[in-house]
């Protein structure tokens, strides 16, 4: 089911959100009735809708909106709150500023039984339009997670125009050097919520230009997300990285210890 403002959602609304294509959104995985990090979730709801329609989203609506949707169903699943507005215009973009909260459900990853098996991905050059907006224009990023499907990996490692990396299709990436401090790029890129969990959570960690020659140096690496939690990474295009490391494992029983808020 999927509920705007809080009710069923309207067929015209949805054409609308999928003619247009204007909005953002932020991604939350619910283990029964509870989020970890909720209310990073809810400030990027809020700071995303005053860049993207210049209009205040109050935080507590939304927290309703997700309660009413999703607040009484046991077990693990995935809620995305979409904001956009119905009624934008193409040809007058700069009218919409009445943003509404779309709320659908999926399953979670894996049936929500984490860990997942390691990656691998490719990296191919890539760079998301407003990096730091969680929206909706994701044809450039599925575009190229198809390419690195077809080519035999599981999923796309964005690159920038000087070869830096930068995060993955809807994960951002981290690394552990040989001395076993955490790496995570250096680079423009959508703060994710599981990395701010996990970098506001411990010390060891920084922040550094990941080159190619500095990706061949580090012992493991790891991709995050809400969906996923802390996933290993197995390679990234020939190179190879050990699956079992020490601190990646401390990293996902770190995350795994977050105390998830009640809707």
């Amino acid at each position: 089911m999927a509920t705007l403002n809080g009710s069923p959602a309207p067929l015209a609304a949805l054409q609308a959100l999928a003619l247009t294509n204007y909005g953002h959104f932020t991604t939350m995985a619910v283990e029964d009735g509870a989020v970890r990090g909720l209310a990073l979730h809810l400030a990027r709801l809020a700071d995303d809708c005053r860049a993207v329609f210049g209009a205040e989203l109050d935080p507590e609506w939304v927290r309703e909106c997700v309660r009413r949707e999703a607040g009484g169903r046991p077990g693990t699943f995935m809620v995305r709150v979409t904001v956009f507005d119905p009624e934008l215009d193409l040809t007058a973009p700069d009218r919409a500023g009445r943003p509404c909260v779309l709320v659908t459900t999926r399953p979670a990853p894996g049936a929500g039984r984490l860990p997942l098996p390691a990656l691998r991905v490719q990296r191919l050059a890539f760079h998301r339009e407003a990096p730091s907006v969680k929206h909706v224009a994701l044809f450039g990023q599925l575009r190229l997670r198809r390419a690195a499907r077809l080519a035999g990996f599981d999923d796309v490692l964005f690159t920038g125009v000087d070869g830096l990396v930068s995060e993955g299709c809807t994960w951002n990436i981290g690394f552990v050097d040989e001395a076993g401090t955490v790496v995570w790029p250096q680079a423009p890129v959508l703060p994710g919520i599981t990395m701010r969990l996990l970098r506001a959570g411990g010390d060891g960690h920084v922040s550094a230009p990941v080159t190619d020659g500095r990706l061949r140096s580090m012992r493991a690496a790891f991709a995050t997300s809400t969906g996923i939690g802390v996933r290993a990474v197995a390679a990234v295009d020939d190179i190879v990285f050990r699956t079992d490391d020490p601190v990646v494992g401390a990293l996902r029983e770190a995350y795994a210890a977050v105390p998830p808020d009640r809707l």
